[in-house]
């Protein structure tokens, strides 16, 4: 079987992206992805916003349509993904997870092991890049009952919160706007969060909007608190000051749901299985900065996948990853006939690494 020059791994924005951008170079390219197209994005709740706008998300040129000239939504923005595809005519394979990518011999060929539902196989490639991203699974707690039926660490449709008492932990922006979100459909919500006030990074308008209701007691708030565990009938708080160290009793709050939005982190198994070497607190993968490749010959990669699990703040998302479809693109094939956006390295924001 003749190899593709890429296969890339990640059927998201930067992984679409880029392989559109290989292509246009002459490269042959295929993208695998365990998933959907925009499978992260497809856990979303229904009709979440982008912070960033249209025109920053906006992949190989197209230009984001919205009904309302506002931001997009979760649901424009896969319908746009699906439209790329279709419009460029790439070959993408869905629900194809990689289970492990080897090379037999010194300067051959990569041989990617695949499983679909029709079992496994390989498929080869002289490069490969991995686009698969940076939130595969919620970050845990790790306390008692966090396997209850009703504690979950994803929202879901708001609709099946109506008339519920429902308890959300944390204070970033997907706590906040699920707070906002849940009493606008009638749940009685309460936010409960380790600081006495929200983190600044909030989306500069949702902030403001829960605390007004906060204020106004339509949305009830636990400051300087953090849960130590879960029973049938909601959750057990403890009071901490600003070291996060006890600082009083805990009490209990009564909850139909709890929330725990708290973040989430990269599954590392591949990159690993790939000898790719981890650094620092995110466990980023090694990588040269201007050509995006990592330690292993041939392996570049690409979007939040680049970034490991973000800490304190995130840094790199799809606005700050355009530049890597250029740089891996250039470092591949020697070209880049796509277009010059000034000013776009001044907001690279991927950790030394």
């Amino acid at each position: 079987m003749e190899p593709l020059d890429v296969i890339v791994v990640g059927a998201g924005p930067i992984g679409l992206e880029t392989a559109h951008a290989l292509a246009r170079e002459g490269a042959s390219v295929r993208v695998l992805d365990a998933g959907p197209v925009g499978a992260t994005l497809f856990w979303w709740a229904p009709s979440t916003v982008f912070f960033s706008s249209p025109e920053r998300i906006a992949i190989c040129g197209v230009p984001i349509a919205s009904a309302d000239q506002r931001k997009t939504t979760r649901e424009e923005y896969l319908a746009y993904l699906r439209t790329i595809v279709q419009q460029f005519d790439l070959d993408v394979r869905t629900y194809h997870e990689v289970l492990r990518i080897e090379r037999e011999s010194a300067g051959g060929p990569f041989r990617v092991r695949v499983r679909t539902n029709a079992g496994e196989h390989d498929q080869f490639a002289r490069h490969v890049v991995l686009a698969m991203g940076d939130m595969h699974k919620a970050r845990t707690l790790d306390l008692p009952g966090e396997d209850l039926e009703h504690v979950s660490h994803y929202l879901r449709d708001p609709h099946v919160y109506f008339g519920r008492r429902v308890l959300i932990v944390g204070g970033k922006n997907s706590a906040v706007e699920a707070a906002i979100r849940l009493f606008r459909v009638g749940a009685h919500v309460t936010l409960a969060y380790r600081r006495a006030e929200f983190d600044k990074r909030v989306k500069y308008w949702l902030r403001p909007e829960l605390e007004f209701l906060i204020n106004k007691g339509k949305i009830g708030f636990h400051p300087c608190v953090t849960p130590i565990g879960f029973t049938p009938s909601g959750a057990r708080l403890s009071p901490v000051d600003e070291e996060l160290a006890p600082a009083g009793e805990a009490f209990d709050v009564e909850a139909d749901d709890v929330l725990l939005l708290t973040g989430y982190v990269q599954n590392t198994t591949l990159l690993e299985r790939c000898g790719i070497e981890l650094v620092g607190p995110q466990r980023a993968p090694r990588h040269e900065r201007t050509t995006m490749e990592s330690n292993v010959p041939g392996m570049y990669v690409a979007g939040t996948a680049a970034a490991g699990t973000q800490v304190g703040g995130v840094k790199v998302f799809i606005e700050t990853s355009h530049v890597h479809a250029e740089r891996i693109t250039r470092a591949i094939t020697g070209r880049w006939t796509g277009p010059a956006e000034p000013g776009e390295h001044e907001h690279d924001a991927l950790p030394e690494a």
